[in-house]
């Protein structure tokens, strides 16, 4: 029988691998593996530094907690590859000063 939700809020990959990783991957079940596996391997983003990138996301850019963590989980390197984000939803159109800003604020918290 399937855990009990207890909670339904969207995180970022980074915050899904801290998760499992306390869990211990010892008592992962099949599901919960194969989503360790995709999240280490696509993972752009140092699990210490997730949720304060979307808390930036949102309250300097005003974007929404849903956009805020696709970019984060994506970390987009140029303002083609951001604007993606941005074609569909709310049908705004950032200027590209503004997709500067936010590729600056992604390039203080990716990986090395």
């Amino acid at each position: 029988m399937p855990g009990k939700i207890v909670n339904d809020k969207s995180i970022t990959l980074a915050e899904t691998k801290m998760l499992l990783d306390q869990k211990g991957k010892d008592q992962l079940d099949q599901f919960q593996l194969r989503t360790y596996e995709y999240v280490n391997h696509f993972m752009k983003l140092d699990e210490s530094k997730a949720e304060e990138l979307v808390d930036l996301l949102i309250h300097k850019f005003s974007l929404e907690r849903n956009e805020a963590i696709q970019i984060a989980n994506c970390m987009p390197g140029s303002t083609e590859e951001l604007q993606v984000f941005f074609s569909a939803g709310r049908h705004r159109v950032l200027l590209t000063s503004q997709l500067q800003e936010i590729l600056n604020a992604l390039k203080e918290y990716r990986m090395e």
